[in-house]
This record gives structure tokens, C-alpha cells and sequence, in this order.
């Protein structure tokens, strides 16, 4: 054999085993690189596509990503009441019970002695009802001058037809004829400085409560034994007529 037919052979050894490899390294269809060990990785470009989806957060995982949480939802503000718009009726305060009506005497009522210019020679008794109640004004006053120890006789004809009654703030009245206008019917005639009335109860014979003081004229009042008093009568004007 010739030294150029061994080269020929040679050349066309090489060729056919450089022929052969490419055909080894050739891709396949689904994009695995075949080689003579087996399949490998796919390619550099699907590989990185690959591991970027597989990281990327999912819409179906309730909004986490990795090792983050979501953080709860705040709890729904208890709402205020709404203000009524309409105007609250005010209540109206119940009214107060009536007091009990009572006898009138020294402890409510206010008693005022002034002289009369007519008829001569009486007293103007004026007793007003202080109190927060209805009062009672009965029979007649029973009055004691100085130191008397007996109170004078009433004059009958002179009794109402009613009980005289007192609201918070009225005033009743008596007159009392403390001597004699000629003199004729009178003795032992003498002035006194001082004047206790008291009150009689619903029977007209006892004397209830606290006596009253008014005062007398400075001069004092001339009484003599024809003193007596008239009963206590609603108007003034019934009351001097005696």
C-alpha cells in the first residue's frame, strides 16, 4: 500500500466520526438534548422561564408570597345611635297633695287688735292664716285682758251660718265691745295693756293650740264688766256691724 492511500483512509475515518457525533448532540422534539450518556436539562432559556414561574406568587393563595402573612382584617366600629329628631314631651310633675285642713290657732296664724273709730269702744280682731293649708276659724275668740281669769260672754245673735274658713293668706274677723258707750251699762271700768286670744276647737267648748299676743294701743284699751265679743265672721264689714 502507498503512503497517499493511508492518508485517504485516514481523512475519511475522521470524517465519518465527526458525522457521527454531530448526529449524537442533535436535538430532539421536545427540547432535551440527547447524549451519549442520556438526556440532559433543557435549554439555558426554558430552564430560567421555568424557575421564574414556579417562584412568582399565585393569585389562588390568598396573597402570600413565601414566609409573608397577610395581616388580618380590622373588625367592623360599632356604630353610635342615631339622635332622635323629634322633640321629647316634657312630663308635667305630678301635684303636690292637698294639706289636711286644720284647726286655726296661735302656731299659723298672724292676730291684729286695732281700735275702731265706729262703733266706739271696740276692738278690730284680725286673724290671718300663715300656713301652707286650709284652716278652720271656729266659734268665737275667747280673749283675756290683763290678768282676768275669766273670759267674756259672746253675743249670739251674732253667729254665722257657716264656719268661717281660711285659705293660705285669708284673713278673718271679730269684734270685741269693750265698754259700754253711755256708761250706764258698765262697772269697774279700768285700762289694760295686754291681750291673749285663744281658739276653740270643733266643739266650740276647749280651747286647741297656742294662744295669740297682739299688741294693744300704746295707751292701752278702757274695758269695764259689759265687755263681750262678737263670733268670727268672713267679711269685715260683718264683723263691726256687732
Amino acid at each position: 500500500m502507498s503512503v497517499r492511500t493511508s492518508r485517504t483512509r485516514l481523512v475519511s475515518a475522521a470524517a465519518s466520526v465527526v458525522v457521527a457525533a454531530f448526529s449524537l448532540t442533535a436535538c430532539n422534539d421536545s427540547g432535551v438534548i440527547d447524549t451519549a450518556t442520556g438526556p440532559s436539562l433543557r435549554a439555558a432559556a426554558p430552564a430560567a422561564a421555568s424557575a421564574s414561574t414556579s417562584t412568582a406568587p399565585s393569585a389562588d393563595a390568598g396573597g402570600t408570597t413565601g414566609s409573608a402573612s397577610q395581616e388580618p382584617a380590622a373588625a367592623p366600629r360599632p356604630t353610635a345611635p342615631k339622635p332622635t329628631t323629634g322633640t321629647p314631651t316634657p312630663k308635667t310633675p305630678a301635684a303636690p297633695a292637698a294639706a289636711k285642713p286644720v284647726t286655726c290657732e296661735g302656731s299659723n296664724t298672724a292676730t291684729t287688735a286695732a281700735p275702731l273709730n265706729r262703733p266706739v269702744n271696740h276692738l278690730l280682731l284680725t286673724v290671718t292664716n300663715t300656713g301652707s293649708g286650709t284652716c278652720y276659724l271656729y266659734g268665737y275668740p275667747a280673749v283675756r285682758f290683763g290678768d282676768a281669769q275669766s273670759v267674756p260672754p259672746v253675743i249670739t245673735d251674732s253667729k254665722p251660718q257657716a264656719v268661717v274658713t281660711l285659705q293660705p293668706g285669708e284673713s278673718g274677723y271679730a269684734s270685741v265691745n269693750l265698754s259700754s258707750t253711755d256708761g250706764t251699762d258698765g262697772s269697774n271700768g279700768h285700762t289694760v295693756n295686754s291681750l291673749t286670744v285663744y281658739f276653740h276647737g270643733p266643739s266650740g267648748n276647749e280651747s286647741v293650740g297656742t294662744g295669740a299676743h297682739p299688741s294693744l294701743p300704746a295707751e292701752g284699751a278702757y274695758v269695764d264688766d259689759s265687755l263681750k265679743v262678737g263670733y268670727w265672721q268672713q267679711s269685715l264689714d260683718d264683723a263691726v256691724s256687732w
